[in-house]
């Protein structure tokens, strides 16, 4: 009896470490965390600085060079005007290099910030989630108040969080 005791006070003991270790994504309303991360150029960017001037598109993506990173970083570029328009900054955030995000910014003429996040510290305090072996694939909008506004998670279509978010910020719905 004092076996089964046992079993059943480390199971329930795992279990509760295994829902506290659990990540939650950030849902909308819910305060951007604050990071300083490393861009393209190796000068370091504090999300600090933009919370209050700037809307901010903030995107999490697998692998740079990848087809489906390829297809999402180039749809944010061709619609950099409407960002802009918009009063937003696009950054795009994942564990690879400074180095790997300037080659990857140069060959796809890239206009706007790419953060290097190593060990994916940043993608777990959004609570991005991975997807089988890859990272995970989601876009945040973060308004002038520093909350977050809108999100879209869609590993697959990368090229869509492009179309959400612009359809997101024409309908004025962040500020």
């Amino acid at each position: 009896m004092a076996m089964v005791s046992a079993s059943v006070a480390v199971a329930c003991a795992q279990e509760h470490d295994a829902k506290s270790n659990r990540m939650e994504t950030l849902e909308i309303g819910d305060q951007v965390p604050h990071f300083v991360l490393k861009d393209q150029n190796g000068h370091e960017v504090a999300i600090a600085d933009y919370i209050g001037k700037e809307k901010l598109v903030i995107y999490f993506y697998p692998k740079d060079e990848s087809p489906g990173c390829t297809k999402e970083a180039c749809a944010f570029r061709d619609s950099f005007a409407d960002y802009t328009d918009a009063g937003a900054k696009v950054i795009g955030i994942n564990s690879g290099s400074a180095e790997s995000h300037k080659a990857f910014a140069e060959k796809h003429r890239l206009p706007f910030t790419l953060l290097s996040d190593p060990g994916n510290r940043v993608l777990k305090q959004f609570g991005v989630k991975n997807v089988l072996f890859l990272t995970g694939r989601e876009t945040f909008v973060v308004g002038l108040d520093g909350k977050i506004a809108f999100n879209y998670r869609a590993l697959m279509n990368a090229a869509e969080h492009n179309d959400k978010v612009l359809d997101f910020l024409n309908k004025g719905n962040v500020r």
